[in-house]
C-alpha cells in the first residue's frame, strides 16, 4: 500500500547521493588553484552548476531516462541553494525570488553549453565557460576547463546506467590540459 512512498524515498536518496558527488566534484581543489576559478560563492555556483547540468544530461539520455531522478536531483540542487542562500544571511523575504533566479541561471547556462558541446572544437564553449565560469575575465585556464567538460562527459557516457540509477557517479580527475 505504502510502496509508492518507499519508492520516492529511494529516489530521494539517490538524487542527494548524485548530488552529494556534483558537489564534492566543484568543490574539487584543483579547479580553483590549477584552473583558476574564483574561490567565492559565484564561482563555486558556476562549478555546481556545470556538474550538475552534465549529470542531468547524462540522467537524461536514452539508457536511463529517470525523468523521477533528473527531478529529485534537481530539486535537492534547489534545496540546497535555499539553504545556502540563509546561511549566507540573504534576508527571508528575498530568499525565493533568489533562489528562483538562481535555478533559473541554471537553466540558461544548461541550454548554452548543450548547444557548445554540440559543435566541438568550434570555440563555443569557451566562451560559454569564459563568460559564466570566470566571470568575463581574461584567463588562460579556459581551454584546459573546456578541455576537462569535454572529457566528463565522455566519461559520464562511459558510466553504466544501472550504477547511475543507482545513485551513483563518478567525474574525471582535474588535470590542467596543455
Amino acid at each position: 500500500m505504502f510502496t509508492w512512498l518507499a519508492t520516492r524515498n529511494r529516489t530521494k536518496r539517490k538524487a542527494r547521493d548524485l548530488y552529494g558527488a556534483v558537489v564534492a566534484q566543484a568543490r574539487n581543489p584543483a579547479f580553483y588553484t590549477d584552473l583558476g576559478v574564483a574561490d567565492t560563492p559565484v564561482g563555486r555556483y558556476e562549478l555546481i552548476g556545470l556538474h550538475l547540468i552534465l549529470a542531468l544530461d547524462r540522467l537524461g539520455q536514452s539508457d536511463i531516462a529517470d525523468e523521477n531522478l533528473r527531478r529529485e536531483t534537481l530539486e535537492t540542487f534547489v534545496t540546497d541553494l535555499d539553504d545556502a542562500m540563509r546561511e549566507f544571511g540573504v534576508g527571508h523575504p528575498t530568499v525565493p525570488k533568489r533562489v528562483k533566479n538562481a535555478a533559473g541561471g541554471v537553466y540558461a547556462r544548461n541550454e548554452t553549453y548543450r548547444a557548445a558541446l554540440a559543435v566541438p572544437e568550434n570555440g563555443e564553449l569557451e566562451r560559454a565557460l569564459a563568460e559564466y565560469v570566470y566571470q568575463g575575465q581574461a584567463v588562460n585556464s579556459v581551454q584546459a576547463l573546456a578541455a576537462y567538460v569535454r572529457h566528463a562527459v565522455a566519461h559520464l557516457a562511459r558510466q553504466p546506467a544501472d550504477a547511475l540509477r543507482s545513485g551513483i557517479i563518478t567525474f574525471p580527475i582535474v588535470e590542467q590540459h596543455p
